[in-house]
C-alpha cells in the first residue's frame, strides 16, 4: 500500500478485521485510502466495490496465511483462500469492464516436488490444508483467465518477511522479538527445512511491476510468475543470521514440533526475469538488517516503558 500511495495511486482497501498495532493503523494509511469493510467471501460486496469505485487493477492479497492456523482450522482457510478467490474473480467478471487482477498464489501451491527449483510449469499438488488452498486458488485463477479471458496474472512467491508483520509465530518477527526481549528464539521445526525467503519490499515492487507489464504487454496476461531471490536457506541458518546481526549470543530453542510442512522449497525466477525484466533489489542480509531496525523502532514505541528502554538498547547495539 505504501508503494502504491508513493506513486500517487487512488487506493481502495478491503478490511475485514482491524488489528491493533498494525502498520495500516500505525502508519496512518486508513486515512489516506478509501476503506471498504467486509470479507473477501462476500461476492455482492465485491461487485459493488469494483463497480462504484471503478477499480482498474485488483491486487488480491486477502488470505489466511498461517500454515499452523490452516492445520487447526482448515475450513476457515478454505473459505478465505479458495472461496474468496472465486468470489473476487466472479465479481471482476460480472462488473462489466474487466479490471486486471493479480492473484497472490504461493510457492506452497506446488506442494512437495522431486525436481527443484520450482518452475511455473511444475504441477500444483498441495497436499496439506494451506498448500491445497493455494493450489486451488491458483487453478481457479487460471480457469477464469482461460475460459472468460479475464485479464489475470498469478504470482508465486517464497516466504515473505519484513517490517509490519505482527504474526509472531513466523520465524523472522518471532526471532527478532525474542532477542529484543532477551529470550531464546523458538524454532518449531528441526531447523533443517529449506525455504525461499523473500523481502516484502521486493515483493511490493514485483507486484507493481507486474501490473504495469499487464497493461502494456498482452503476452503477459494469463501467465503465472515466480518471484524469488533464488537462494536456499535453512530455518536454522536464517535464525543464525538474525542472531549475528543483532549481536546476540542466545541459542535457539529447537523444538521439532512442526507437522504437515514441506521439507525443501525454492523457486526459479527465470521466467519473470525473461518476460518481465524483473530482478530483486535486496540481498538477504541487507533486508534482514532493515527488518531488525523496523522491529527495534516498533517495540521502542510501545507504551511499556521498561520493555521500550530495553529494546532501545538492544536495537542500538544491532
Amino acid at each position: 500500500m505504501r508503494a502504491l500511495l508513493e506513486r500517487g495511486a487512488h487506493v481502495v482497501g478491503l478490511i475485514r478485521d482491524r488489528v491493533a498495532g498494525s502498520e495500516l493503523s500505525r502508519g496512518g494509511f486508513e486515512q489516506r485510502i478509501d476503506v471498504v469493510y467486509g470479507c473477501i467471501e462476500d461476492q455482492t460486496l465485491l461487485e459493488r466495490t469494483l463497480a462504484e469505485y471503478e477499480i482498474q487493477t485488483v491486487i488480491h492479497l486477502a488470505a489466511q496465511t498461517i500454515v499452523g492456523v490452516a492445520n487447526r482450522s482448515p475450513l476457515s482457510t478454505f473459505e478465505a483462500n479458495v472461496k474468496g478467490t472465486w468470489c473476487l474473480l466472479e465479481a471482476a467478471r460480472r462488473c462489466g469492464y474487466d479490471p486486471q487482477v493479480i492473484v497472490a498464489s504461493s510457492d506452497k501451491a506446488y506442494g512437495e516436488q522431486r525436481q527443484l527449483p520450482y518452475t511455473e510449469d511444475a504441477p500444483l499438488q498441495g497436499r496439506h490444508p494451506y498448500d491445497a488452498s493455494k493450489s486451488c486458488a491458483d487453478l481457479i485463477a487460471q480457469a477464469y483467465a482461460a475460459t472468460y479471458r479475464l485479464p489475470v496474472c498469478i504470482t508465486r512467491c517464497g516466504n515473505f518477511f519484513g517490517g509490519g508483520d505482527l504474526n509472531w509465530n513466523r520465524i523472522v518477527p518471532g526471532t527478532i522479538r525474542a532477542v529484543l526481549r532477551g529470550q531464546r528464539p523458538v524454532i518449531r521445526s528441526d531447523g533443517a527445512m529449506v525455504r525461499d525467503y523473500f523481502y516484502v519490499k521486493d515483493g511490493a515492487a514485483a507486484y507493481l511491476h507486474l501490473a504495469e507489464c499487464m497493461a502494456h504487454k498482452p503476452e503477459v496476461v494469463g501467465q503465472a510468475f515466480n518471484f524469488s531471490n533464488e537462494i536456499q536457506v535453512t530455518v536454522l541458518e536464517l535464525v543464525s543470521r538474525i542472531l549475528r546481526h543483532m549481536r546476540s549470543t542466545l541459542q535457539p530453542d529447537v523444538r521439532n514440533e512442526a507437522s504437515n510442512e514441506i521439507r525443501h522449497q525454492y523457486l526459479s525466477a527465470a521466467k519473470a526475469q525473461r518476460m518481465l525484466g524483473w530482478g530483486p533489489r535486496y540481498a538477504l542480509d541487507d533486508a534482514l538488517l532493515e527488518t531488525i531496525a523496523w522491529y527495534g523502532d516498533y517495540f521502542a514505541s510501545l507504551p511499556d516503558g521498561k520493555e521500550s528502554e530495553s529494546v532501545r538498547k538492544r536495537s542500538r547495539a544491532a
